[in-house]
């Protein structure tokens, strides 16, 4: 469980893999977590004394897989957290959904409340919520279920569930937003993401994609 896969390594960043029931940092669980993973990763590696500086740019919901960039300098996560501010830096998902489509693409927009005590989000009114928006775009769809592509620009907590589920397309596998939810895992993946480099600035773009028989269905047939 705790050998990584990784995509990339320079001086700056590190582009890694997260596997489904992996926290992105850790929380008071203590569970395992990427951030803790690809530090000892680094000490190990470089046999580092003391700690090691990893910055955290960007989550992934546990039960969530996919690739997740982390940077090694301080000033990498600052210009990688800004690129995500100014929405330059681009996060595509696949997910399987409920039902169907009448439009093959569209785009998403609403406004979010998180609840704390359930650490659940929910849609509300504009007065009283966070902007969250997406694009989609229907890839396959089998067995009244539909592959959806992804792109986030906005990053709200639980948004692409949230949205979704909303107008009755959860997330297949999603026992959080989906009242009948089927026993799997979740089936949403961040298989892409886009970003300049941040002393380079050499555009890079990551994919990977889910791996797992439900899978199968939709990417391999």
């Amino acid at each position: 469980m705790n050998k990584l896969e990784i995509l990339y390594e320079d001086n700056h960043i590190i582009v890694v893999i997260k596997r489904a029931g992996v926290l992105s940092q850790s929380d008071k669980t203590n569970d395992l977590d990427m951030l803790s993973l690809v530090k000892i990763y680094l000490k190990e590696k470089y046999k580092k004394p003391g700690n090691v500086y990893l910055g955290l740019v960007h989550r992934l919901d546990r039960m969530v897989s996919g690739v997740m960039v982390f940077a090694k300098t301080s000033k990498a996560a600052s210009r990688l957290s800004e690129q995500i501010r100014n929405k330059t830096f681009k996060k595509l998902y696949l997910c399987v959904v409920k039902g169907t489509f009448n439009q093959n693409k569209g785009n998403l927009k609403d406004y979010l409340v998180k609840d704390e005590k359930t650490n659940k989000s929910y849609v509300t009114d504009k007065n009283k919520g966070k902007l969250a928006e997406l694009n989609y775009k229907v890839l396959k769809t089998y067995n009244n279920l539909s592959l959806l592509e992804i792109e986030l620009i906005t990053g709200r907590h639980h948004q692409i569930r949230v949205q979704l589920s909303s107008r009755n397309h959860p997330i297949y596998g999603d026992n959080k937003y989906d009242k009948n939810p089927a026993k799997t895992n979740i089936m949403l993946h961040a298989y892409k993401i886009k970003f300049i480099h941040p002393t380079t600035k050499e555009t890079l773009e990551f994919e990977s994609y889910p791996k797992g028989e439900l899978w199968n269905n939709f990417l391999n047939n």
